[in-house]
């Protein structure tokens, strides 16, 4: 199968000798957009107006997702009056795109989304590559990514297969959030074992469900999309990160996705069996600082 890396090396090759198509490329990683959905899940309290602003896979790194880029970023969500924001993961560049740029310190960054403001809380979930920037985690399979300590010392809850209960309006909704399900990569022996798949994850969907109490209306944060098939209709949305749209999009489709499910949960608002995902495509790059027809962007989702 072919991966996102030579996906992405073969398109730079492809638009090298053309300058506008290939120019483009590298100026959309700089670009922001609003993405707004407003729905009511058939399982959601219709006289309940929730307003959440997601951000998913910021990959920290001059030039593409610079700090002052990161704090305009925060600035616009402020201005935006959100109810709860909502951190899908991935904070740290690693897995190639910081050779392109500069990393930025851990410290540096969580300054910065400490300052996002939301009447329910700044919450967040751990991406695959917040646990791959530490091999020691990897190679122990097991620990706490220093992202969620950075994170959680400066006032933002992390959750980690876990649950929280918030009160809108007077009426309760849970927030869970889940473990990544690509945190750890397996030995060749593990992938034939596994169908060819090549990670296992932190994640416990069950044990995460099971903590809520009550009958009140559930949100999942869930880095990766590929768990949206195993989400029982009891959860109103799943909301994700992680695929970046594929990174380069063509007509609506991405040649390469990193998921087993392809095209499927690429991007955007996906309905199966009266269920709801809403996959965002993310701010910032994975491998090389390119983007072609999925700009960074910020997503406001509405129910009620």
């Amino acid at each position: 199968m072919i991966s996102r890396r030579t996906l992405l090396k073969g398109f730079l090759a492809l638009t090298a000798g053309g300058v506008s198509l290939g120019g483009y490329s590298f100026a959309e990683p700089f670009r922001l957009k609003m993405t707004n959905y407003k729905f009511t899940p058939k399982n959601w309290p219709r006289d309940l107006k929730l307003k959440m602003v997601v951000l998913a896979d910021i990959h920290a790194c001059e030039p593409w997702m610079g700090i002052e880029k990161i704090r305009r970023i925060v600035a616009r969500v402020n201005a935006m009056s959100p109810d709860v924001v909502l951190l899908l993961g991935d904070f740290v560049a690693s897995n190639g795109i910081q050779r392109y740029g500069r990393k930025i310190e851990y410290g540096v960054w969580a300054d910065a989304l400490s300052k996002l403001q939301a009447s329910l809380g700044v919450h967040a979930v751990m991406g695959n590559h917040d646990w791959w920037d530490d091999p020691s985690l990897v190679a122990a399979r097991a620990g706490i990514p220093r992202a969620s300590k950075e994170l959680s010392a400066r006032g933002v809850n992390v959750l980690e297969n876990d649950c929280v209960r918030l009160v809108h309006e007077g009426q309760p909704v849970w927030l869970a959030g889940l473990g990544s399900q690509t945190a750890f990569w397996l030995t060749r022996r593990e992938r034939k074992a596994n169908g060819g798949w090549g990670y296992i994850g932190t994640d416990d969907l069950a044990g995460t469900l099971d903590k809520i109490t009550d009958d009140a209306p559930v949100i999942l944060m869930a880095h990766e999309p590929d768990i949206f098939p195993k989400v029982p209709d009891r959860v109103s949305v799943t909301l994700s990160g992680h695929t970046h749209g594929g990174q380069i999009r063509l007509f609506g489709r991405s040649p390469v996705v990193p998921s087993k499910y392809g095209n499927r949960y690429a991007y955007g608002h996906v309905k199966e069996n009266g269920r709801n995902l809403i996959v965002s495509g993310g701010l910032g790059c994975s491998i090389l600082p390119v983007r072609f027809g999925v700009p960074p962007e910020i997503v406001s989702v509405e129910m009620g």
